[in-house]
C-alpha cells in the first residue's frame, strides 16, 4: 500500500514539473506581456486595430495573439534634407537643413495610425514638409539677402515647420542652416565682385596715401614758409648789427690804394654829426 502511494506521489510531482515546463513553454511562445524600453512607448492593437492607450516604459501583460504591440522611439532624431529652391531673383539655391524633432509621446498611437513607422514619417511627412518650407522662404528673398540674413531665415523656417508638423503629432526642436550652394555662374559673378571689390579697396587705399602725402608737403611748405617770415620779422638792423659785432674778430677790412692799405671803416655820417655838434659849441 505505502509502495503504491509513494509511486502515486511521484507520478503527481512529475506530472506537475512537466506542466509547469509546458506553461513556461507556452508562456515563451505566445508571450502573454510586453516589455517597452527606455525612450519608447508602445502603440497597443487588438486584431490590428489601434487602441487609444499607450504603453509607457516597462513591463505590460497583454492577450496572446489577440494584443499586438508597436514601439516607436520617442527621442529625439536628427534628419537631414537636402532642399533645392529658386530666390526671389530666380537664382538657384541648394539648401542642406537638418531638422531634430521627436513624436509627441501622448500621441505616438495617432502617429502610427495615420502615417506609420519612423521611416514612414521621416519620407512621408518631414521630408516633403522641410522642401516646402525652404521653398517657400527663399523665395522671398534675394539671393543676395540669403547669407545676410541667414539667423532670420533659420527662425523663419523653424515656426512654419514647428506650424507644419505638429498636426501629425512630430515635435521639431530645431533647425539648422548648415550649407548654401548656388549655381556656377552666380559663383563666378560673386567671384568677379570680390575682386573688383578688392581692386577699388586698393585704388582708394593708394588716394588716400597720395593725398595724406600731398598734405604733408603742403604743411612741410607752410611750415618752411612761416619760419621765413619768422626770420624777416625778428632780424631787425639792429640785431643783424649785434651779431656782426658779436662776430668781429677787432681787426678792421682794409682796401688797396696806391699809397698802400688803408683800413676800411664804415662811419655812419649822423654819427659823425652828432659828434661834431658838441665840439664847435664848446
Amino acid at each position: 500500500m505505502a509502495s503504491k502511494t509513494h509511486k502515486t506521489i511521484t507520478q503527481i510531482d512529475s506530472f506537475l514539473v512537466f506542466g509547469g515546463l509546458g506553461l513556461v513553454v507556452l508562456a515563451l511562445f505566445f508571450r502573454p506581456f510586453t516589455i517597452v524600453g527606455a525612450g519608447e512607448r508602445g502603440v497597443v492593437m487588438s486584431f490590428g486595430k489601434v487602441q487609444d492607450r499607450v504603453l509607457d516604459e516597462g513591463l505590460h501583460p497583454i492577450l496572446p495573439i489577440v494584443t499586438n504591440v508597436k514601439r516607436l522611439n520617442v527621442r529625439v532624431q536628427k534628419t537631414d534634407v537636402e532642399a533645392a529652391a529658386a530666390s526671389k531673383d530666380l537664382q538657384d539655391v541648394n539648401t542642406s537643413v537638418a531638422v531634430n524633432w521627436h513624436i509627441d509621446p501622448t500621441k505616438v498611437n495617432q502617429v502610427f495610425q495615420q502615417v506609420g513607422d519612423m521611416d514612414q514619417i521621416i519620407t512621408g511627412i518631414i521630408n516633403p514638409a522641410v522642401s516646402e518650407v525652404v521653398k517657400a522662404s527663399i523665395a522671398q528673398r534675394p539671393v543676395t539677402d540669403i547669407l545676410q540674413e541667414r539667423v532670420a531665415l533659420k527662425n523663419e523656417i523653424d515656426t512654419a515647420l514647428t506650424e507644419r508638423l505638429q498636426p501629425y503629432g512630430v515635435m521639431v526642436d530645431d533647425v539648422s542652416l548648415v550649407n548654401f550652394a548656388f549655381s556656377e555662374e552666380f559663383n563666378t559673378a560673386i567671384e568677379a565682385k570680390q575682386v573688383a571689390e578688392q581692386q577699388a579697396q586698393q585704388a582708394a587705399f593708394k588716394a588716400q596715401q597720395a593725398e595724406q602725402e600731398a598734405k604733408a608737403e603742403i604743411n612741410r611748405a607752410r611750415g618752411q614758409a612761416e619760419a621765413q617770415r619768422l626770420v624777416r620779422e625778428t632780424l631787425t638792423p639792429e640785431i643783424l648789427q649785434q651779431r656782426a659785432i658779436e662776430k668781429w674778430d677787432g681787426r678792421f677790412p682794409t682796401v688797396m690804394t696806391g699809397e698802400g692799405s688803408t683800413p676800411f671803416i664804415n662811419l655812419n655820417p649822423q654819427d659823425l654829426s652828432e659828434q661834431a655838434t658838441p665840439a664847435q659849441a664848446q
